[in-house]
């Protein structure tokens, strides 16, 4: 039975048969399949390639164009670098100037230089302790913050308004931040050595002695005169940073390096200074009052020239009330505070005040400038008052300049002035600027800076043209040894023999960079410096 129904089931399957499945494309050839299979290999190889050839020939091209063009970006910035305090000979001998420096003498339109809030730092802090109140030590503060946190340097003296002068500088963030020092800048310099009667030869001497001067730097930031007088190294760092603050060189840096190339020497030399100060204004080691005047206007000029008021605001007006209150009773200043002295130190102490007058932020005494212009008084000569004695009335050649220029600053006298036109016309009979006779730089120098502000024939056709070309053929020429190339030989006057060679390079420079240094007052006006258009 059950082998039955197992034979009627097996007759009930259905028949299976064999299936051919048929493959359409049979028909290809060989080189077909193989097109098809290798294909996507082939495509994504030449892809690569293609790219890889056009990133070969972007390379070729890029090294073409650098080899094309000079390598001009390495070399400024190896040039506009600037360097660590050092004695480092900053000229390029071959030209005999300094590259980095330009000259005065380019009459392309210059952009106004910028004026960062950074100050070159040195690896001491600026300042001594003994005179922490009166000298702030914070960080540089940015233009236009609030001052009340500053000590009131001038809280000793009446306050302004009440017998008081006070500067009537500007302050801003561009360029040289004083109106009244506005032509140290490279923007105006330019224009004022062109239209005063500097040219390329002078300002070449400025540069190679600049250089010189940075050399002479001792590495704690003073320098030191090599005359009688070398124990003073107040008063001889202070006249070496004059020159650089006058050729628009200040201890803060710029957006434009070039500009300010000595920014580490100034930086370092007013740091010295700082740290030589006293509470009472005065600095350690100053020989006297000749040497206090002549530090108290490298502050007051920096501080003029880049307001910086946490750095300079309170030591410069410091070093002014000290010079007040150190006036002798006839109103002249003594070797010593508080003594009677001469017209040769009342020279230099009026330059003090002079400075500190052309800053908005610094105060100066009216009364003591009223005491002596009365001191001046007693010692002129004639019913003009044009010429001036030592410490009575007389007629000396050296010290009329003196007191000639100290009544331009104080009385106003200038070109239409005729005790001013007296005392030009006696400085032009005295001694005109000349190889014969002895070379006297401590009387160019004033007599230059009169007949400056005098301007007309005197000076455009007689005195400047022979003061230039004198001191740029008295410059040691730079085949010298470094030791004196760009520097000025001790000259017989009372710079060179008590200052030696130092002095009379720093008195020499100071006299070519008259054109920018001081404008006349008379050219000036509340923005800086009238248009300067003259007949010659």
């Amino acid at each position: 039975m059950a082998i039955e129904e197992k034979a009627e089931k097996a007759e009930k399957k259905p028949d299976r048969k064999a299936v051919i499945n048929i493959v359409e494309g049979a028909g290809e050839t060989a080189n077909e399949r193989l097109v098809k299979k290798h294909l996507p290999a082939w495509v994504v190889s030449g892809g690569l390639h293609v790219v890889i050839a056009l990133i070969a020939l972007l390379i070729t091209q890029a090294m073409k164009t650098l080899a094309a063009t000079p390598p001009v970006d390495t070399v400024v910035q190896m040039e506009d670098k600037v360097e660590e305090p050092s004695n480092e000979d900053l000229t390029k001998e071959e030209e005999g100037i300094d590259s980095n420096l330009e000259t005065s003498i380019d009459t392309t339109t210059r952009e106004e230089n910028v004026t960062v809030d950074e100050v070159v730092t040195t690896t001491e802090p600026v300042g001594s302790p003994e005179a922490a109140s009166t000298t702030v030590q914070d960080a540089i503060r940015a233009q236009g913050a609030p001052t009340e946190n500053f000590t009131d340097a001038g809280s000793n003296i009446e306050a302004p308004g009440i017998g008081m002068q006070t500067g009537d500088g500007g302050q801003g963030g561009v360029g040289l931040s004083n109106t009244m020092f506005k032509g140290r800048s490279a923007s105006t310099r330019d224009k004022l050595v062109n239209a005063y009667g500097g040219n390329r030869d002078s300002e070449l001497a400025v540069a190679r002695g600049l250089a010189w001067l940075a050399r002479q730097q001792q590495a704690q930031g003073n320098w030191e005169f090599d005359g009688s007088s070398d124990k003073d190294k107040v008063a001889a760092t202070g006249l070496s940073i004059l020159p650089f603050l006058a050729a628009g060189q200040t201890h803060r840096k710029t957006a434009n390096p070039k500009d300010n190339k000595y920014v580490d020497k100034v930086a370092l030399g007013i740091s010295w200074l700082l740290k030589q100060q006293k509470p009472d204004g005065s600095f350690k080691g100053s020989s006297g009052m000749y040497s206090h005047a002549i530090a108290a206007i490298a502050l007051c000029e920096c501080f003029g020239m880049t307001s910086d008021k946490s750095l300079l605001r309170n030591p410069a007006q410091s070093a002014i009330n000290f010079i007040q209150q150190a006036q002798g009773p006839d109103g002249s200043w003594g070797y010593q505070a508080k003594s009677n002295g001469d017209t040769s130190i009342v020279g230099w102490q009026i330059q003090a005040l002079q400075s500190a007058k052309l800053c908005k932020d610094l105060t100066v005494d009216k009364n003591v400038l009223k005491k002596a212009m009365e001191f001046l008084d007693k010692v002129a000569s004639g019913s003009l008052k044009a010429t001036y004695g030592y410490t009575s009335p007389g007629a000396s050649k050296t010290l009329t300049p003196v007191a000639q220029l100290c009544r331009y600053y104080i009385d106003g006298w200038g070109p239409q002035n005729p005790s001013y036109q007296a005392g030009v016309e006696f400085i032009m009979k005295a001694q005109m600027p000349s190889e014969a006779g002895d070379f006297n730089m401590y009387y160019y120098y004033y007599a230059t800076q009169v007949l400056h502000f005098n301007e007309g024939d005197q000076w455009y056709k007689e005195w400047n043209p022979r003061m230039r070309d004198l001191l740029i053929k008295r410059q040691v020429a730079q085949t010298a040894p470094p030791a004196t190339a760009g520097s000025w030989d001790q000259d017989k006057g009372i710079s060179g023999t008590h200052w030696g060679r130092l002095g009379s390079t720093c008195m020499s420079l100071l006299t070519l960079e008259v054109y920018y240094r001081h404008t006349p007052l008379h050219r000036r006006d509340a923005g800086g410096l009238k248009e300067l258009e003259r007949g010659k």
